[in-house]
């Protein structure tokens, strides 16, 4: 019998037909009917997994992955807590209490009491969800394995007379390889950071823990929290690898370190800021090359990708992108660096910081603890010969005004603004006070870009959209370009959904795709500068031009197969 199914239609969730349809879907799939209800979303999970719990009278409860003791998963092996859907929470004496998705699986219950026996510990079962114990299951990771090593013969060295020396010479050694428990764990991050193509890593102080997260895809994930009374030899081995002070603990500090991580040369650029409670560390991960992407890997493409194209050859003009912070503005930009890098030419970047080291390209670090800024940087770059120039960001209007005057002057020049779109570029540039005169013969195109999530090949799933979605579809796509339009099937037969599987780490996303708008400067923009440039006569030329808007390249994305609807309209808020 199919309790949850009859317990809904005793709230009158479902109708007496819909039972019968539930069960008989249940029957023929053989799932159970947790996750065929769940799958046809007719109850949320988490008020189902309550009503499993009413019934069942096992308690439930909603696991933070914080509170899952690491000592507790050796208990069971992971392939065995995947299987039957169960995992250790937490260890008291001899009583081990376990999360269990169905703890009314019977060859689970006879797991359970067979390594009750062979360990000698008794256990606790409590309800958890399905996807609570997705999140959870991911502390089987080898960082876990590795860490609990480290860390037990840390706390060994620790607990002798002598901690201080004991931490001394565990953060002391400049080597990635040696024994040392403290210099271990590091390696062992720095490890995991590339292995799971994290771009970040963030190590945080608490009360009573140290927590260090991985930014993989955009979205920050925790992975492990370690105890409070060894963050601070964590945070000091790090600074020594930066050569940074490590007495200094009230300001930040800024450095950078290089090593070899299977095989690859990888950066790390590092940032320690003072909290109330620590230092808190965040390490940016710089895989040599690998910042560096042709332009269609990019998401540029059809217009947008000719356009750029086009004005990369006037060897003239400047190049601006626009977005939020971590919109891929400076990615974008290497990548065009990348492809004028060549024997003939003289490229110089002014940074701050600098991302990544291209051969053949001189990049200079801005210091202004030294009084070495943008704008004086900028200065001295005119006078090394250059033929095209990178500066970071058009911060203020020193600087914006000269790089004007650089673009001005027979140089490509590229750089970055906070603006939400392309069309908001030309009135913003004017409110840092460039006098619009200098505009149309300076500035070449601007490009608007977003970030959005890649779906995982493996696991993407096709849906039918809502009317909703439908009409949002041709809204925007009756806006197109006819012989963009013509290409588009309007029933929509290519959306699909994010899953999750092993190969994506079951985040359902692979990746990142950029989303991108790119306005170029004509006849008709250079008059509009002139006489009145609003965004509204802007973006009324933008539309004669034919540009394809981020949000409509998102949709063109969707219907291809290669990103979400909700990840689009994400990144869209931003507007």
């Amino acid at each position: 019998m199919n309790k949850l199914i009859q317990k809904l239609a005793e709230k009158e969730v479902i109708t007496k037909d819909e039972v019968i349809i539930l069960e008989s879907e249940v029957k023929a799939s053989g799932d159970r009917e947790e996750e065929v209800i769940i799958r046809k979303k007719i109850f949320p999970e988490k008020p189902l997994f309550h009503l499993k719990s009413d019934i069942t009278g096992i308690p439930f409860r909603d696991v933070g992955i914080e509170e899952v003791s690491l000592k507790a998963l050796e208990f069971i092996a992971e392939e065995s807590a995947r299987h039957y859907k169960m995992i250790p929470l937490k260890i008291t004496g001899n009583v081990l209490e376990i999360g269990m998705v169905y703890p009314e699986d019977l060859k689970a219950q006879e797991v359970l009491n067979f390594l009750s026996r062979q360990n000698n510990f008794s256990y606790e079962i409590s309800l958890i969800t399905a996807s609570n114990f997705n999140e959870i299951i991911k502390q089987y990771r080898t960082l876990k394995k590795e860490f609990s090593h480290a860390l037990k013969s840390l706390e060994g060295e620790l607990e002798g007379e002598n901690k201080e020396e004991a931490l001394a010479e565990n953060i002391n050694e400049r080597s990635l390889s040696p024994d040392a428990p403290v210099i271990k764990m590091v390696a062992v991050i720095l490890k995991y950071a590339v292995d799971g193509n994290a771009s970040d890593i963030h190590i945080e102080p608490f009360r009573d823990k140290s927590r260090v997260r991985f930014r993989i895809d955009g979205i920050l994930h925790s992975s492990i929290f370690l105890p409070s009374k060894i963050h601070t030899a964590i945070i000091a081995r790090i600074k020594i690898l930066s050569n940074m002070k490590i007495d200094e603990v009230r300001i930040p500090q800024d450095g950078r370190f290089s090593t070899i991580v299977y095989d690859k040369e990888i950066d790390f650029r590092v940032s320690t800021f003072p909290t109330s409670l620590g230092e808190k560390v965040v390490m940016r991960v710089l895989v040599s090359g690998e910042g560096i992407h042709l332009l269609k890997d990019l998401g540029l493409e059809g217009r947008n990708l000719e356009i750029v194209e086009e004005a990369t050859r006037r060897r003239y003009g400047l190049i601006l992108a626009t977005g939020p912070t971590g919109s891929g503005k400076t990615t974008t930009l290497y990548s065009l660096l990348n492809i004028l890098n060549e024997e003939g030419v003289n490229i110089v970047t002014l940074e701050d910081p600098i991302e990544y080291f291209i051969k053949g390209i001189n990049h200079s670090q801005v210091r202004p603890d030294i009084g070495y800024n943008f704008s004086d940087g900028l200065r001295h770059i005119l006078r090394q010969d250059p033929d095209i120039i990178m500066v970071g960001e058009a911060r203020d209007e020193e600087t914006t005004t000269l790089i004007i005057h650089a673009a001005l002057t027979g140089h490509i020049v590229f750089s970055t603004l906070h603006t939400n779109n392309a069309v908001g570029v030309i009135p913003r540039l004017i409110d840092m006070g460039i006098p619009p005169f200098l505009l149309p013969a300076s500035l070449s195109l601007a490009m608007g870009q977003r970030l959005v999530g890649l779906l995982c090949p493996f696991c993407k799933k096709k849906i039918k959209i809502s009317k909703e979605i439908s009409d949002i579809f041709n809204t925007e796509i009756a806006k197109l370009p006819e012989k963009i339009k013509k290409d588009i099937d309007m029933s929509f037969p290519g959306v699909y959904e994010a899953v999750g599987c092993k190969k994506c780490n079951n985040r359902g996303y692979k990746g990142r795709l950029g989303l991108f708008e790119v306005l170029s400067m004509t006849d008709q923009l250079s008059r509009i500068i002139m006489i009145e440039p609003t965004e509204d006569r802007i973006l009324k030329e933008a539309n004669r031009q034919e540009m394809v808007t981020i949000k409509q390249d998102g949709i063109m994305k969707i219907l291809r197969g290669l990103t979400t609807v909700q990840e689009v309209f994400r990144v869209n808020e931003e507007n």
